[in-house]
């Protein structure tokens, strides 16, 4: 498929359409790569969350990766932890309804639930 293409350009274009109703809680960002495109979900608050959906051209799924932005004062620079990952989500309303449930905290359960697990086992 074509890196520019129509196709590839609305399929991000419907995707973003049903995020319209949390515009006001995160950034939007795309990237076009040899190999694939990525969107960026960053949240627009102090300890922000970032949401990467990846597609590649090759294959017919999309992955994502969800993950916690904390500024590390030694460093003086972002980090990432990340808390919720899943590929090979197949059709586009399965990555839609992964979208909803990480967006309101499905990564962030995952992430306190293993690392309770951890802890305590």
């Amino acid at each position: 498929m074509e890196k520019f293409s129509l196709n590839i350009q609305g399929e991000i274009d419907s995707i973003i359409e049903n995020f319209k109703l949390w515009a006001h809680l995160f950034s939007i960002k795309i990237e076009y790569f040899i190999d694939g495109w990525a969107l960026y979900l960053r949240e627009k608050r102090l300890n922000p969350r970032l949401i990467v959906v990846f597609r590649s051209y090759e294959e017919n799924s999309y992955a994502i990766r969800s993950c916690e932005i904390i500024f590390n004062d030694s460093l003086k620079r972002e980090e990432e932890i990340e808390l919720y990952k899943i590929e090979h989500i197949i059709s586009k309303n399965q990555l839609i309804r992964e979208l909803r449930d990480i967006i309101y905290g499905k990564d962030l359960l995952n992430y306190a639930s293993n690392k309770y697990r951890k802890h305590f086992s």
